[in-house]
Order: C-alpha cells, then structure tokens, then sequence
C-alpha cells in the first residue's frame, strides 16, 4: 500500500497520535547495591541496559528515578559486562534507595531528567550578576528537593565565594532558605537562641548556655550544625552524650518538658537546603559571610527564636582575624536579622587559642561535663565564656538586670542547677552516655624550654580532622599548653587522640610538615 499525501493546506495535526497516558514505561528492577555515596544518590545500570540504549540515556550524567509515586535525580553510572548487574536491573546507592523507598527487585523507571531552570541563575552568579528574590527562591527549591548535584551546589557555592552575597542577596537568601521548610512557634514572648561563627577550636559553649539559660525558665529549642570546616560541631559533641536526631515531634516534646533542648538541626525540616550546603562548604573548606549569616539567621527564624546571640571569636587564626572584620559581620548579621524580624546580639570575644582543652567531639564532651559537675581542674575559661553567652540571654529574658546576667549564669553553674537541667534535657531526648575513648594517643612535646607564644588555630583543627574527628567521634586533640605557659623541653604541649594507628600516623606526620603549630620561645 502506497503512502497516502496531505492535500495542500491540511492540518497534519489531525493525524492520531499515541496517548503519553497510554504508553507503557519499561522498568528495571531495583537492587540494593550497599553502595555509600556520601549523600549523592548514584543509579548503576549495565551499558547493554534496554532501557538505557532506548531511553538514549547512555551518554546522560543524571536520570529519573520513579517508583511507587516517588521520585528521585540521581547520577548514572554504567559498568560493563554481567558479573555485577542483570540487564534488567538498576542498582541503588544508599542514599537513593533511602529516597525512593522501594524493595528489593521493586519495578523503576527511568527516564531523562527535566531541565534545571534555576541554572540559569547560577550561572548568572559565576558571571558576575547579582540575583534577586524569585531566582534564589528558585535554586533554594530545586537544593532541597534534592535536584541539585554536588557539582551545581559547589558551583553556586563558589559563585557566591567569588562574588560576596550583597545585603539585598543575604537577606533573599535568608528567605528563600526558611520558605523551603518547616517552622516552629512557641508559647512564649522571648525565645532565645545562641550561636558562633566559628573558628575557634575547642569552643563548645552551647551545651552549657542551654542548661543555664533553661535552668532559669526560659526557652530554648536548640537545633545545631554538624561541623563544616571544624574538628566538631555541636551536634557532634552533643551526640557523645545524647541522641540528637530527633524530629520535631520530639523537639516539641523535649522543650516544652525542660524548656530546652540541643539536636541536629538535619534531622528536621527547618531549614533542609542549609544542610546540603553545610556538607559541600566542608567538602570545599568554605565559609562565606552571606552564606554564613542566612545559614545561622534562617536556623534561627524557623525554629520559631525571636532572639539570638551570637558568638564572634577574634584572633589572628581564628575565622574572623580583626576586630575591624568582626565589626563588620556583627553588623551585618544584626541588620539582616532585624529585616527578617529576629534581634541579634553579637559578642566579640577572644580567639587567640582554643577554648577549653578537648577538641574534637568527645574530648569537647568531657570539657562541658566538667565544667557542669564543677569537676576540679575544669577549664574555667570554657565555663566563663558560656557564663558570658548565657548572661546576655537571661539579660534579654528578663531573668537578670542588665549587667547582671553573667553573675547569674555563673552562679547557675556552682549551685548544680545547670548540671541538674542538662541531665534531664539528654534523658528527655533519648538517655544520657558516656563520651567514648581514642584507641590511640600520642604526645607532641617541646623541642625546647621556653614561653609559649603562639597557638595556631587552623593548624589544630586540621591535625585534629586528620586524626579522624569529628567522624571518629573519640578523635581529636587534648591540649597540654596555654598562650603564656612556660614548659620544659620535652614537655607535652597537646596529646593527639585517634582511633586506629593509620589515623594516628597520618596526623602525626601532618604535625611534622606543619611547623609550628605550637609555638616557643626562649
């Protein structure tokens, strides 16, 4: 039969066309493949996949995983031959199997990935546009529903490194970060929140403002960052005492039973883009100022705060190196806070050496325990800088004078109360433990007697990863020397604590190429 021509004129539109609703998707079955990822969800498919050749998703960097009426982006990998896969089989790596939630040998389909239209606004960001309310809303979204890769998340990262977020950006920024999650409200005039920029080895208060700041009646839902470019986060110290990955559920509960609470801020829906931002800014050992102020103003806004204060270490190795600097900043994060409806207080306090003596998450852990217990030998300038912090809030609460409220939170402190309320916030939120101990330790001692005259924070907290924190909870550093102490040679100026001998080797020969790190002088 000889094809059949249109008359000229006519609408070809006519013809019949197939009905999308009516065409049968081909599958694959899902395997679980216990591939870890960090996070990324990956899709293994063979290269003679039928559905891979046909789709013409072969040459394809991410594809569309559906099942079940859940779908996932994922990126796609292919591996050659039969030994791993059956040809009618997708393999999942944790993170996307936890994602699509299906079953072993599930029907998937696969199919291309719809075009990223907020792309476009990031690469207008590399070019050196400024972006308004409507594209960052854009990006934010498409962040945290996952539709980002760790490639478009670095390159919006960069992009905002290299060309600093303006006050206008920050504050839109802010926004479109708490429109993409949940929000948490109180029945309570002041909420109160604390925060620090970091930097600073060591500087583990927030555990010890909660309970006093709690331990006198006010509220505190504390929601905490793992740790970005730092040995450990809060949620990491705190998770060597107490469960942290609660939902909001139990966050209610928590707080509205104790008045307070310190969790991980990933483990609920306050923020969800911040915390896929937080694991590329470590990856990429970035911290910007925009970035900075409308991850911690955003944390702060949808935890339902109405206050907060912010810690700023200053110090020639500490992230903020002046005081000019931390002016700035201080200024910064107080006016964006003020036009997102928060008042901020920001302290400028000390950064030349760590706080305390433990760095890494354990090690942090028995620091605040001491100071808690009123153990002897606890790091009173651990406890005095908390008591600084907390003294701001109750001031703010209306629980102390102006002037007054570092005395109180002191006095909180020596009377037990703060211990009493800290123990029944980690009961309250799953049980108190012990923080563990590091298999391996090893000292770095003097090479000669004299004072000691510089500490040098960044090298600490990169000897301190190297020996495996804050992954390695037990890991880190345990500091034998403060700025002004005079030691003998031989003397050990900080013990290195790490879990297996390869860590501790690894560290150790970090220490040797790193030069002073510890500084004396005769």
């Amino acid at each position: 039969m000889g094809c059949r021509r249109s008359a000229p004129g006519a609408d070809v539109r006519t013809m019949t066309r197939p009905d999308p609703g009516a065409i049968v998707q081909p599958t694959l079955r899902a395997r679980r493949l216990g591939l870890h990822t960090q996070h990324q969800p990956v899709v293994l498919m063979r290269t003679d996949c039928h559905v891979c050749l046909a789709e013409g998703l072969a040459g394809r960097p991410q594809v569309l995983l559906s099942a079940a009426g859940r779908e996932v982006r994922a990126a796609l990998f292919q591996v050659e031959g039969n030994s791993l896969l059956g040809p009618d089989e997708a393999a999942l790596s944790e993170t996307a199997w936890e994602m699509l939630g299906v079953t072993e040998g599930a029907p998937i389909a696969v199919t291309h990935a719809p075009a990223l239209e907020s792309l476009a606004s990031v690469r207008s960001r590399i070019y050196g546009h400024r972006l308004n309310a409507a594209a960052f809303a854009s990006i934010v979204g498409d962040v945290a529903t996952a539709r980002y890769t760790d490639v478009h998340l670095a390159a919006f990262l960069t992009a905002s490194a290299v060309l600093p977020l303006d006050e206008e950006e920050t504050i839109d920024l802010t926004a479109a970060m708490i429109g993409v999650g949940d929000r948490l409200s109180w029945d309570a005039p002041v909420v109160v929140d604390k925060h620090c920029v970091g930097g600073l080895p060591g500087n583990r208060t927030t555990p010890l403002v909660v309970a006093i700041v709690a331990a006198n009646g006010l509220i505190m839902p504390k929601t905490s960052s793992r740790a970005i470019t730092s040995p450990a986060g809060t949620a990491d110290t705190m998770e060597t005492l107490a469960p942290v990955d609660l939902d909001i559920a139990a966050l209610k509960r928590v707080v509205e039973q104790e008045g307070g609470c310190i969790v991980w801020g990933g483990a609920i829906h306050l923020s969800p883009a911040d915390d896929k931002f937080v694991r590329i800014e470590r990856e990429l050992d970035i911290d910007t100022e925009g970035q900075l102020i409308a991850s911690v103003l955003s944390k702060k806004i949808a935890a339902g705060s109405t206050h907060v204060v912010i810690d700023i270490p200053v110090g020639p190795t500490a992230k903020v190196r002046s005081e000019e600097n931390a002016r700035h900043l201080a200024e910064r994060m107080r006016m964006v806070a003020e036009r997102s409806g928060l008042e901020a207080r920001c302290l400028l306090t000390d950064g030349t050496q760590p706080v305390g003596r433990g760095i890494g998450p354990a090690l942090e852990a028995r620091d605040l325990l001491a100071v808690l217990r009123n153990a002897p030998g606890a790091p009173d300038d651990l406890r005095r800088r908390a008591a600084s912090l907390a003294g701001v809030a109750l001031e703010i609460g209306g629980k102390s004078e102006p002037g007054k409220g570092a005395a109180l939170a002191l006095k909180t402190l020596a009377d037990g109360r703060a211990w009493t309320k800290f123990q029944a916030i980690c009961e309250a939120q799953g049980g108190m433990r012990a923080p563990p101990l590091a298999a391996q330790t090893h000292p770095i001692v003097a090479d000669r007697a004299g004072r000691v005259v510089h500490i040098d924070n960044r090298k600490l907290a990169r000897l301190a990863k190297l020996a495996g924190a804050p992954d390695v909870k037990a890991a880190g550093i345990f500091m034998e020397a403060r700025l002004g102490q005079d030691v003998e040679r031989g003397q050990p100026l900080l013990h290195v604590h790490a879990e297996t001998a390869g860590e501790l080797a690894y560290a150790l020969d970090y220490a040797v190429a790193a030069g002073d790190i510890i500084r004396v002088e005769t």
